[in-house]
């Protein structure tokens, strides 16, 4: 009898009757692609279907890419400590927030990261050893700073842009921040303000 994780992650696995099989040549294996859903949040093709679970990057050398819009006009990058956001939250987060500005014709949603890690999960009261666990989800690991969603393609109100954008901060488990074009760039749980002018009064000459 297998527990009810281990049944959940072999259905979960991606079965092999789904993959492309493809013929080893030169004693190099090709990468492995998946059949996937166009809903789905997952990558098309990857070199090895398990990886090791890393740690969420830090920000220590002074970089503040991804921490301001790129695409929109308004929203929401991570306030709290980094966290590891898996596909399914990313997905229903994402909907929460095209559900509430469907109203709005020609509106987009961006979104500024992409699950492509997988995860492996052991089953409850398994014992040491035997090999890694099986596939269970995809996900991201998120620095703190980094935009998550972008609202945009047309003029969105700011009052519709911060509702969209709370229903899907409900969705994630970490704290957020509202943002807009004048934001401030982040590095780390530190803002970067931007310098303030020096007004040089003139000297006056030949005195």
């Amino acid at each position: 009898m297998f527990s009810l994780n281990s049944a959940r992650s072999l259905l979960s696995a991606p079965s092999p009757a789904l993959c492309r099989t493809q013929k080893v040549t030169n004693g190099v294996q090709p990468p492995l692609t998946l059949a996937r859903f166009r809903s789905q949040l997952a990558p098309k093709r990857v070199d090895y279907i398990k990886r090791h679970k890393g740690v969420i990057p830090v920000p220590t050398g002074g970089s503040t890419k991804g921490t301001t819009l790129a695409f929109g006009e308004w929203g929401i990058r991570i306030k709290g400590n980094g966290v590891r956001l898996t596909a399914k939250q990313l997905t229903s987060a994402e909907e929460s927030i095209k559900r509430k500005i469907k109203t709005v014709k020609g509106a987009k949603v961006y979104m500024r990261v992409f699950p492509d890690i997988p995860v492996c999960i052991k089953g409850n009261e398994t014992r040491m050893g035997k090999g890694k666990g099986a596939f269970e989800f995809w996900a991201t690991r998120v620095p703190t700073g980094r935009v998550i969603f972008e609202l945009g393609g047309v003029p969105i109100r700011e009052e519709l842009a911060r509702e969209a954008l709370r229903l899907a901060v409900v969705k994630l488990p970490t704290q957020m921040e509202f943002i807009d074009k004048s934001t401030a760039p982040r590095l780390g749980h530190l803002v970067i303000a931007p310098p303030k002018e020096i007004a040089v009064e003139g000297v006056a000459e030949g005195s």
